[in-house]
């Protein structure tokens, strides 16, 4: 065999790949620049309808990262992070992992809804979209008293930061914040009332566990600690689920329970009247679920500030209020 035929052969690929891993296998610059990249092929490799799409990216990468309590003291939480972007149409798709990848760059910053602003910028520079969103979930906790012991405990509260920022490069800052608390019926007190004074009967007006989300919107400029937001809900609803407690404690909570009865409506309402107050908020939404102990099904109720442009009472999956 002469040597072209050998080099002939030898460039020949096996009638079966390698199945073996080679560790020893060090990628090169050329080596890189030839692995194929479908996600930027043009417009004629786009499947099904050639559209722009308002969101892409990835949902629930999680890391721990940093945040400030209303004192200034360093928290470090596990948080759930979605970063997506939009997509133009001719685009095939994105480069998915650049959403980590860029984010990652930030994970040893303190974070607030203004860093939000910093990495969406750029995600805008180096995916190339039009706009882009970010939201931080994580349980952030907070050391609360008993009624009337002087226990304390750690209350863990659902908050999400998000932020979202569009074609002119308008930032907009939000806050989810979830509060559990208890309901007491006020028309399962008035019969129970009923039954005591006209027939000398013991009853136990019906309560339940219930949880009101809320959502705002912060107003440019203004900061919005967390601690504010559970202080407005307390002040608004009364009745929170306790942490640590002793029988002094259960029998304050049956007289709070006692003096703040609530339907769903008044729920919601009173949160309002709370949110409504505060200037550093820009526009809110709330939404309770109270998990009925009475009948099978929940009552729920939505209330919005109902800025155009803003929250629109719109929610649906109450599914979510489940606590």
């Amino acid at each position: 065999m002469d040597q072209e035929s050998a080099s002939n052969k030898s460039a020949v690929r096996p009638d079966k790949p390698i199945t073996t891993y080679d560790k020893n296998f060090r990628v090169t610059e050329e080596y890189r620049q030839s692995l194929p990249d479908m996600q930027n092929s043009d417009s004629s490799q786009i499947l099904g309808a050639n559209v722009p799409i308002m969101q892409v990216g990835i949902s629930d990468f999680r890391l721990p990262l940093t945040y400030l309590s209303k004192d200034c003291s360093k928290l470090t939480l596990e948080t759930s992070v979605t970063g997506t972007v939009s997509l133009a149409a001719d685009a095939k798709g994105i480069n998915m992992s650049r959403i980590m990848r860029a984010f990652y760059d930030y994970k040893e910053r303190v974070f607030s809804l203004e860093l939000l602003e910093e990495i969406l910028l750029r995600y805008k520079q180096e995916i190339g979209c039009s706009r882009a969103r970010l939201k931080l979930s994580f349980n952030y906790p907070m050391l609360k008293p008993s009624l009337r012991s002087g226990l304390k405990g750690y209350q863990y509260y659902k908050v999400a930061f998000e932020g979202a920022i569009d074609d002119l490069n308008r930032f907009r800052r939000f806050v989810h914040f979830d509060f559990i608390y208890s309901s007491a019926c006020p028309c399962s007190s008035e019969l129970s009332e009923h039954a005591r004074e006209s027939r000398d009967i013991y009853a136990i007006p019906h309560s339940q566990r219930s949880k009101a989300r809320v959502s705002l919107e912060v107003a440019e400029g203004q900061d919005m600690p967390i601690e504010d937001i559970q202080a407005h809900c307390l002040e608004a609803l009364k009745t929170e689920t306790q942490v640590m407690v002793k029988r002094e404690d259960e029998q304050a909570f049956a007289e709070l329970n006692g003096a703040y009865v609530k339907f769903v409506e008044d729920a919601v309402r009173v949160v309002y009247e709370q949110l409504d107050t505060d200037p550093r908020i820009k526009d809110f939404q709330v939404a309770c679920a109270h998990l009925e102990s009475l009948h099978s099904h929940d009552a729920v109720a939505v209330i919005n500030k109902g800025l155009p442009g803003g929250f629109e009472g719109d929610y649906r999956d109450f599914k979510d209020l489940l606590c």
